[in-house]
């Protein structure tokens, strides 16, 4: 059983929990920006001793409304200022976070709640309100519904002045290290949401040796900022929001992706917290671009060597040749997209899901290291990520210090440590079945390379057994799928069948330029798109790419375009954009069956082999 232990930097503090990080951030820098919020073309930044004030004014709300140290509150609110404001106020006032997904249906809001015992509930906007009015008949212990639009906030500080100082600092100190400090619903990707117990001690310990391990992404020279936009009811960004407190990081916030080259533009962070998709979006909109310009083969020229060029770096050696040509296609190309993404990232984290060694190669030829990481919610986020001295492309990185990570037998990755949750809420064998002798059962399949970067090689319950025996991870052929412009979502299909097949759907964003470069009719509908040939050779050239990294048994040897989108609210996505495996696979069933029944499906014969 191979096994990697990180000791801890920072000495464990049993004692502390999430308020004592902001308290210590204004005593060491009060006048030093911590935030930054939208206000006109610009930037307005708060500063640490002026977020802890309107934290404090707001516990002081929550309590005088009759929120008691314990009480669980709901909160569903898109990724913003007021998200991290409210996480802080319910722990001075003694309370928990229990956050909702900005997406979830009326069922997944009355599940979160009752399972919970939520007393209260903050929602953003009208339209989430609505979802929650839905359910509340369902939910009698709600009794206490504050909404953001309303302009609830500023009714809650205006009615707290009566309560003290003292209060707010007896509350905030009752919790201990081992104490609850939020409970976060898993996605849902296999079956009912599981409430996940983290505990002050999960977000103190993490943050503080997270903190060491990353010092020159939080601790930048002039100071280090972070533009988020993934959803803060997820725990990779939430946990981020508590490091940049911890740290004194900068942050502003952009829900709005559309609007994210914009905000990127103005804000100038220095380092980015991302999902793979957000790069390959990046990646193929300048491609694109650069095609409709009639300059796509420069484009792809300077990709080629971009990635030739960081390869060599990583060897230690750049031939003179491929220096010269990279520096022309740097001045060309890729100082135009540096600049489009503000001018100054020289970091990001990513996380949820391969980022794949070319666009890993890409962005660290532009000047920015794209440092994966690997955890889970019941991990408070990162177990191990790369670091910006070592880091390996292609891997998740070495163990963060305070946790340890083996490997079973099977290869599946088990995880202890300063970052694994306390329990399952109220659900005592789904606790048990995920420990194996203390250490957490991740589900994941990864192998361990000699220094101890940790790759992941695929789910455990995901693994397909063809008829003929063959064990396929799907993630091996998806990923590279997905890579390609074209393509929204891969779903690899054939167990216990006798080849391995695939559901494919098409970006919607990208589709009409596509379309347009490619002497297509760029008003094509979706389900006119799904069949067309040229549409189809494409999605054949992804499918011949994936397949040229595995065997024959494992490759894929038709697919299928649907002429449908797999969304979050069709429930076939997670929140953080996860395939729904088992969904899908049930509600397109008649479409898996047509592939091997003979069918002539829209489909692809791969001549890959």
């Amino acid at each position: 059983m191979k096994q990697f232990d990180t000791p801890a930097l920072v000495p464990a503090d049993p004692e502390a929990n999430a308020t004592d990080l902001l308290v210590a951030r204004v005593a060491a820098t009060p006048d030093a920006p911590l935030f930054s919020i939208p206000e006109g073309d610009g930037w307005r930044d708060v500063t640490s001793a002026e977020f802890l004030r309107q934290v404090v004014a707001l516990a002081k709300g929550l309590v005088a409304a009759g929120i008691e140290p314990g009480d669980k509150i709901g909160l569903m609110c898109k990724t913003r200022y007021e998200w991290t404001l409210i996480d802080f106020a319910t722990w001075f006032a003694g309370a928990v976070l229990v956050p909702i997904y900005e997406t979830s249906s009326p069922h997944q809001v009355q599940w979160n709640m009752s399972d919970s015992g939520a007393i209260a509930v903050i929602l953003e906007t009208a339209e989430m309100f609505a979802r929650f009015d839905e359910v509340h008949p369902e939910l009698p212990d709600v009794e206490k519904v504050w909404q953001l639009h309303l302009g609830d906030l500023d009714k809650l500080v205006a009615a707290g002045t009566d309560v003290s100082d003292e209060e707010i600092e007896r509350r905030r100190n009752l919790a201990k290290g081992d104490d609850i400090g939020t409970l976060i619903y898993t996605s849902g990707s296999t079956g009912r949401p599981k409430g996940c117990v983290l505990t002050h001690s999960n977000f103190v310990e993490l943050s503080r040796n997270s903190a060491e391990a990353l010092k020159e992404v939080v601790m930048q020279p002039g100071g280090a900022s972070t533009l988020l936009f993934i959803t803060t009811a997820h725990v990779f960004a939430r946990f981020i929001a508590v490091l940049c407190v911890h740290s004194g990081v900068k942050v502003g916030h952009q829900a709005d992706t559309k609007q994210l080259l914009p905000a990127l533009a103005s804000f100038k962070p220095t380092f980015l917290l991302a999902v793979p998709r957000v790069f390959e979006k990046v990646y193929n909109s300048a491609e694109q671009k650069a095609e409709a310009g009639g300059k796509g083969k420069i484009f792809r020229k300077a990709a080629e060597t971009a990635v030739e060029y960081s390869k060599a770096v990583e060897k230690g050696s750049v031939p003179f040749g491929l220096r010269v040509r990279f520096a022309m296609f740097d001045r060309l190309v890729f100082s135009k997209l540096r600049a489009a993404m503000g001018g100054r990232i020289k970091y990001a984290v990513s996380g949820s899901a391969p980022l794949g060694s070319h666009l890993g190669h890409f962005f660290h030829s532009l000047g920015i290291k794209i440092l994966e990481g690997y955890g889970l919610t019941e991990t408070t986020a990162p177990a191990t990520v790369n670091r910006p001295d070592t880091f390996k492309i292609g891997t998740v990185g070495p163990v963060l210090p305070g946790v340890s990570i083996r490997l079973a037998d099977d290869g599946e990755i088990q995880v202890k440590g300063v970052d694994v949750f306390k329990e399952y809420w109220k659900n005592p064998e789904a606790t048990a079945a995920a420990f194996d002798d203390g250490w957490f059962r991740t589900g994941d399949l990864g192998s361990f390379d000699d220094d101890g970067f940790l790759t992941i090689t695929g789910r455990k319950k995901e693994i397909i057994v063809t008829a003929g025996g063959k064990n396929v991870s799907p993630a091996a052929l998806e990923d590279p799928i997905r890579a390609n412009p074209l393509v929204s979502q891969v779903i690899v299909v054939g167990d216990q069948k006798p080849f391995i097949a695939a559901l494919v759907t098409l970006d919607t964003e990208m589709l009409p330029t596509w379309l347009a470069n490619n002497g297509e009719d760029k008003e094509m509908t979706l389900a006119e798109a799904s069949l067309n040939p040229a549409v189809n050779a494409e999605i054949q050239r992804a499918v011949d790419v994936a397949n040229g990294h595995v065997s024959r048994a494992e490759s894929i040897r038709k697919f299928v375009v649907l002429s449908t989108e797999l969304t979050e609210a069709s429930g076939h996505l997670t929140p953080k954009l996860s395939i729904k495996r088992n969904v899908i696979l049930e509600d397109f069933a008649d479409v898996i069956d047509g592939i091997y029944s003979g069918a002539p499906a829209t489909q692809g014969i791969s001549l890959a082999h």
